[in-house]
Protein backbone atom coordinates (compact mmCIF):
# COMPACT_ATOMS: atom_id res chain seq x y z
CA UNK A 1 0.00 0.00 0.00
CA UNK A 2 1.34 3.47 -0.92
CA UNK A 3 0.40 6.17 1.61
CA UNK A 4 0.61 9.94 1.15
CA UNK A 5 1.32 11.67 4.47
CA UNK A 6 0.61 15.42 4.49
CA UNK A 7 1.77 17.04 7.75
CA UNK A 8 3.50 20.42 8.16
CA UNK A 9 5.37 19.41 11.31
CA UNK A 10 8.36 17.91 9.52
CA UNK A 11 9.71 16.08 12.57
CA UNK A 12 6.33 14.46 13.25
CA UNK A 13 5.80 13.72 9.56
CA UNK A 14 9.18 12.04 9.14
CA UNK A 15 8.78 10.07 12.37
CA UNK A 16 5.33 8.84 11.35
CA UNK A 17 6.60 8.01 7.89
CA UNK A 18 9.42 5.90 9.30
CA UNK A 19 7.03 4.07 11.67
CA UNK A 20 4.66 3.30 8.79
CA UNK A 21 7.52 2.10 6.60
CA UNK A 22 8.60 -0.21 9.41
CA UNK A 23 5.14 -1.78 9.15
CA UNK A 24 5.66 -2.49 5.45
CA UNK A 25 3.88 0.53 3.95
CA UNK A 26 5.38 2.70 1.21
CA UNK A 27 5.14 6.33 2.35
CA UNK A 28 5.54 9.67 0.57
CA UNK A 29 5.80 12.68 2.89
CA UNK A 30 4.99 16.30 2.14
CA UNK A 31 4.65 19.33 4.41
CA UNK A 32 2.51 21.76 2.43
CA UNK A 33 -1.16 21.72 1.43
CA UNK A 34 -0.66 22.88 -2.14
CA UNK A 35 2.04 20.28 -2.76
CA UNK A 36 -0.13 17.64 -1.10
CA UNK A 37 -3.07 18.39 -3.40
CA UNK A 38 -0.75 18.15 -6.41
CA UNK A 39 0.28 14.63 -5.35
CA UNK A 40 -3.33 13.66 -4.63
CA UNK A 41 -4.32 14.62 -8.17
CA UNK A 42 -1.82 12.10 -9.53
CA UNK A 43 -4.02 9.37 -7.96
CA UNK A 44 -1.15 6.98 -7.28
CA UNK A 45 -1.75 6.58 -3.53
CA UNK A 46 -4.01 4.07 -1.78
CA UNK A 47 -4.53 6.21 1.31
CA UNK A 48 -4.02 9.85 2.35
CA UNK A 49 -3.23 10.83 5.94
CA UNK A 50 -4.05 14.52 6.02
CA UNK A 51 -3.39 17.13 8.70
CA UNK A 52 -6.18 19.68 9.00
CA UNK A 53 -4.01 22.77 9.60
CA UNK A 54 -1.53 23.21 6.73
CA UNK A 55 0.35 26.04 4.99
CA UNK A 56 -1.09 27.34 1.68
CA UNK A 57 -4.17 25.07 1.64
CA UNK A 58 -5.88 23.66 4.73
CA UNK A 59 -7.04 20.07 5.00
CA UNK A 60 -10.75 20.86 4.64
CA UNK A 61 -10.11 22.69 1.36
CA UNK A 62 -8.03 19.76 0.10
CA UNK A 63 -10.75 17.28 1.05
CA UNK A 64 -13.51 19.24 -0.64
CA UNK A 65 -11.39 19.64 -3.78
CA UNK A 66 -10.63 15.90 -3.88
CA UNK A 67 -14.26 14.90 -3.65
CA UNK A 68 -15.33 17.59 -6.14
CA UNK A 69 -12.83 16.05 -8.59
CA UNK A 70 -14.29 12.59 -7.82
CA UNK A 71 -11.02 11.39 -6.30
CA UNK A 72 -12.21 8.71 -3.91
CA UNK A 73 -8.91 7.84 -2.24
CA UNK A 74 -9.63 7.18 1.47
CA UNK A 75 -8.52 9.92 3.85
CA UNK A 76 -7.67 9.82 7.54
CA UNK A 77 -7.71 13.37 8.88
CA UNK A 78 -5.37 14.36 11.73
CA UNK A 79 -6.08 17.42 13.86
CA UNK A 80 -5.54 19.08 17.19
CA UNK A 81 -9.11 20.41 16.89
CA UNK A 82 -11.06 17.71 18.65
CA UNK A 83 -14.50 19.12 19.32
CA UNK A 84 -17.53 17.26 17.96
CA UNK A 85 -18.25 20.17 15.62
CA UNK A 86 -14.74 20.03 14.14
CA UNK A 87 -15.02 16.28 13.55
CA UNK A 88 -18.41 16.69 11.88
CA UNK A 89 -16.97 19.33 9.53
CA UNK A 90 -14.09 17.02 8.58
CA UNK A 91 -16.29 13.99 8.01
CA UNK A 92 -18.84 16.01 6.03
CA UNK A 93 -16.02 17.35 3.85
CA UNK A 94 -15.17 13.80 2.82
CA UNK A 95 -12.84 12.29 5.43
CA UNK A 96 -13.20 8.54 5.99
CA UNK A 97 -11.81 8.69 9.51
CA UNK A 98 -10.74 11.32 12.02
CA UNK A 99 -7.89 11.06 14.53
CA UNK A 100 -7.24 13.68 17.23
CA UNK A 101 -3.71 14.68 18.22
CA UNK A 102 -1.88 13.51 20.19
CA UNK A 103 -2.35 9.85 19.30
CA UNK A 104 -0.42 6.61 19.59
CA UNK A 105 0.98 5.14 16.39
CA UNK A 106 -0.77 1.87 17.29
CA UNK A 107 -4.14 3.61 16.99
CA UNK A 108 -3.25 5.03 13.57
CA UNK A 109 -2.15 1.58 12.39
CA UNK A 110 -5.43 0.12 13.64
CA UNK A 111 -7.40 2.77 11.72
CA UNK A 112 -5.43 1.97 8.56
CA UNK A 113 -6.14 -1.74 8.97
CA UNK A 114 -9.82 -1.03 9.53
CA UNK A 115 -10.03 1.00 6.33
CA UNK A 116 -8.17 -1.70 4.41
CA UNK A 117 -10.88 -4.21 5.33
CA UNK A 118 -13.50 -2.21 3.48
CA UNK A 119 -14.55 -3.82 0.18
CA UNK A 120 -13.10 -1.16 -2.11
CA UNK A 121 -10.62 -1.26 -4.97
CA UNK A 122 -7.77 0.55 -3.18
CA UNK A 123 -7.23 -2.07 -0.50
CA UNK A 124 -4.42 -4.50 -1.02
CA UNK A 125 -5.79 -7.85 -2.13
CA UNK A 126 -3.63 -10.93 -1.68
CA UNK A 127 -4.78 -12.51 -4.96
CA UNK A 128 -5.82 -10.75 -8.14
CA UNK A 129 -7.03 -12.70 -11.18
CA UNK A 130 -7.15 -11.73 -14.82
CA UNK A 131 -7.69 -14.31 -17.53
CA UNK A 132 -5.83 -17.48 -16.58
CA UNK A 133 -3.23 -15.67 -14.44
CA UNK A 134 -3.27 -15.14 -10.69
CA UNK A 135 -1.14 -12.53 -8.95
CA UNK A 136 -0.37 -12.85 -5.26
CA UNK A 137 0.99 -9.42 -4.41
CA UNK A 138 1.79 -10.45 -0.84
CA UNK A 139 3.63 -13.68 -1.61
CA UNK A 140 5.22 -12.06 -4.70
CA UNK A 141 4.16 -14.83 -7.09
CA UNK A 142 2.50 -15.08 -10.49
CA UNK A 143 0.64 -18.29 -11.34
CA UNK A 144 -0.43 -19.46 -14.79
CA UNK A 145 -1.48 -22.70 -16.49
CA UNK A 146 2.10 -23.97 -16.82
CA UNK A 147 4.02 -22.71 -13.82
CA UNK A 148 4.41 -20.44 -10.81
CA UNK A 149 7.19 -17.85 -10.77
CA UNK A 150 8.56 -15.55 -8.11
CA UNK A 151 8.49 -11.78 -8.57
CA UNK A 152 10.57 -8.93 -7.27
CA UNK A 153 8.71 -6.32 -5.19
CA UNK A 154 8.64 -3.80 -8.04
CA UNK A 155 7.49 -6.44 -10.53
CA UNK A 156 4.63 -7.32 -8.18
CA UNK A 157 3.71 -3.65 -7.73
CA UNK A 158 3.61 -3.10 -11.48
CA UNK A 159 1.58 -6.27 -12.04
CA UNK A 160 -0.80 -5.14 -9.29
CA UNK A 161 -1.45 -1.87 -11.13
CA UNK A 162 -2.25 -3.80 -14.32
CA UNK A 163 -4.36 -6.48 -12.62
CA UNK A 164 -6.46 -3.88 -10.80
CA UNK A 165 -7.15 -2.01 -14.04
CA UNK A 166 -7.02 -4.55 -16.89
CA UNK A 167 -7.93 -3.47 -20.41
CA UNK A 168 -7.14 0.10 -19.37
CA UNK A 169 -4.48 2.40 -20.78
CA UNK A 170 -2.07 3.11 -17.94
CA UNK A 171 0.15 6.12 -18.71
CA UNK A 172 3.88 5.79 -18.22
CA UNK A 173 3.80 8.67 -15.73
CA UNK A 174 1.19 6.83 -13.64
CA UNK A 175 3.23 3.63 -13.52
CA UNK A 176 6.43 5.47 -12.63
CA UNK A 177 4.68 7.43 -9.87
CA UNK A 178 2.82 4.37 -8.59
CA UNK A 179 5.93 2.23 -8.13
CA UNK A 180 8.82 4.67 -7.68
CA UNK A 181 6.94 7.61 -6.10
CA UNK A 182 5.31 10.79 -7.43
CA UNK A 183 8.52 12.84 -7.35
CA UNK A 184 10.71 10.11 -8.81
CA UNK A 185 13.77 10.89 -10.90
CA UNK A 186 13.91 7.36 -12.32
CA UNK A 187 14.58 7.35 -16.05
CA UNK A 188 11.73 6.14 -18.24
CA UNK A 189 14.06 3.57 -19.78
CA UNK A 190 13.98 1.79 -16.42
CA UNK A 191 10.23 1.28 -16.86
CA UNK A 192 10.82 -0.21 -20.32
CA UNK A 193 13.23 -2.69 -18.75
CA UNK A 194 10.60 -3.74 -16.23
CA UNK A 195 8.01 -4.18 -18.97
CA UNK A 196 10.44 -6.63 -20.57
CA UNK A 197 10.72 -8.49 -17.24
CA UNK A 198 6.91 -8.63 -16.81
CA UNK A 199 6.38 -9.97 -20.32
CA UNK A 200 8.99 -12.64 -19.69
CA UNK A 201 7.17 -13.63 -16.48
CA UNK A 202 3.88 -13.96 -18.38
CA UNK A 203 5.54 -16.25 -20.94
CA UNK A 204 7.14 -18.31 -18.19
CA UNK A 205 3.81 -19.17 -16.56
CA UNK A 206 2.14 -19.79 -19.94
CA UNK A 207 -0.88 -17.54 -19.48
CA UNK A 208 -2.96 -16.06 -22.28
CA UNK A 209 -2.65 -12.40 -21.40
CA UNK A 210 -0.14 -9.81 -22.57
CA UNK A 211 1.08 -6.30 -21.86
CA UNK A 212 0.55 -4.14 -24.95
CA UNK A 213 2.52 -1.00 -25.69
CA UNK A 214 0.33 2.00 -26.48
CA UNK A 215 2.63 4.36 -28.33
CA UNK A 216 2.70 7.84 -26.89
CA UNK A 217 0.54 6.74 -23.93
CA UNK A 218 1.78 3.78 -21.92
CA UNK A 219 0.73 0.16 -21.53
CA UNK A 220 -2.36 -1.99 -21.18
CA UNK A 221 -2.97 -5.55 -19.91
CA UNK A 222 -5.07 -7.47 -22.44
CA UNK A 223 -6.23 -10.97 -23.35
CA UNK A 224 -4.33 -12.70 -26.16
CA UNK A 225 -6.73 -13.32 -29.00
CA UNK A 226 -6.10 -16.38 -31.15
Amino acid sequence: MRILLIEDDQTLCNTMGLQLQNQGYTVDCCYDGEEGLFYIKQQVHDLVILDRMLPSLDGIHILKTMRMLHINTPVIMLTALNSIGDKVVGLDAGADDYLSKPFAIEELLARIRALSRRPVDWSTTEQLIFGDATLDATALTLTGPKAVCSLSKKEAELFEAFFKQPKTALPRTFLLSRVWGPDTEVEEGNLDNYMHFLRRRLRTVGCHIEIKTLRGIGYSLEHIHA
